[in-house]
């Protein structure tokens, strides 16, 4: 019998042997770790978030404690969220931009405490007593200008000057870079426009481009305290179905002046990571978000799953194209790698 002379299995008879032919791996400097912040908690308190196991929310201490242990570990790079008081929430999400709000402290003691690249969530779906990521006009039953899905509109343009605010009182706090979530047009100029005008030319943005309404953010919403009290997110974040807008999405951010983008979720969207890494030239991140992590630990805890899942579904979001990955396994990996 004639053997090939080509035997692809020689690249794989050992552990020593995969590891340096290994065309894809994640390292610790391609991690960023969601953290979250909750106003109400003080000294070493933490509270563990009912849908995501071994996640917890944190006081300004216990968080910061938790970071600089991460940070031993090899953690580069974090990212900030907020839970305010909720009598403290109202229409316009004041909460957000406020300089001693719960995410500028967060920030100012992370910035002072460790050497972590600090990254803060722009947002106002936290702090709105609605809900929503931006500014509303809701209307009644049978309102003739009513042309929504389920009687709530979302002001764009009025909602770039809120958020313009809170991307810059996080860099007045420390923030090397802001992060866009809400998914309004035009907010990454608006946001370039202020930071550089108050003297932040050198803070970036990462842009949350193309972020899909998904159902894989429940666990966040529940974490964050940011259930839209009415209606829903689909008018504003991207459909599910669309590709082609992803990458339109993309190239206005670039045009406004993002350094990064993002594709987020990450695991039902590895071809749209895909797409976005072969069109354009910026740094890409991606989200592991809330409901991809709850899965994981589900499916592991009953045992239909091993714990080398999570490395492998890691894996295949660095072989799509990120190349940084925001992930609540960050921990994990960590002591892993």
């Amino acid at each position: 019998m004639n053997y090939p002379i080509i035997r692809m299995r020689r690249l794989r008879k050992n552990a020593n042997i995969r590891e340096i032919v290994r065309e894809t791996k994640v390292n610790k400097e391609d991690l960023i770790y969601p953290i979250y912040f909750k106003e109400s908690l003080k000294g070493d308190e933490k509270e563990e978030i009912p849908t995501m196991p071994n996640q917890f929310r944190y006081s300004i201490e216990s968080g910061v404690e938790y970071a600089k242990k991460l940070e031993a570990k090899g953690l580069k790079s974090i990212i900030v969220f907020g839970i305010p008081n909720e009598d403290t929430k109202d229409d316009i999400g004041s909460p957000a931009f406020r300089e001693d709000g719960i995410v500028q402290k967060a920030i100012k003691a992370l910035k002072e405490n460790t050497n972590l690249i600090v990254i803060g969530d722009v947002c106002l779906c936290q702090y709105t007593s609605h809900g929503h990521c931006g500014l509303i006009k809701e209307y009644e039953d049978g309102d003739i200008e009513d042309n929504t899905d389920d009687g709530v509109k979302i002001l764009n343009d009025p909602s770039l000057k809120y958020l313009a605010k809170t991307a810059v009182s996080q860099a007045k706090a420390g923030a090397d870079i802001v992060a866009p979530s809400d998914m309004m047009d035009g907010r990454v100029e608006a946001i370039r426009n202020e930071l550089d005008a108050n003297g932040f030319e050198d803070v970036m943005i990462i842009s949350y481009s193309a972020k899909f309404a998904s159902s894989f953010y429940a666990p966040f919403r529940d974490a964050a305290d940011s259930v839209p009290g009415k209606g829903n997110r689909k008018s504003y974040q991207m459909d599910s179905a669309n590709g082609r807008e992803a990458i339109r999405e993309c190239e206005l951010d670039l045009i406004e002046g993002a350094d990064m983008l993002m594709v987020k979720p990450a695991l039902p969207y590895l071809d749209i990571i895909t797409k976005v890494k072969d069109e354009f030239d910026l740094p890409l991140v991606t989200y592991n978000v809330s409901g991809e992590y709850s899965m994981l630990v589900a499916a592991i805890d009953k045992g239909y799953l091993t714990e080398e899942s999570i490395m492998e579904s890691l894996v295949s979001i660095k072989r799509a194209g990120a190349d940084l990955i925001i992930t609540y396994f960050a921990p994990f990996v960590l002591d892993k790698l």
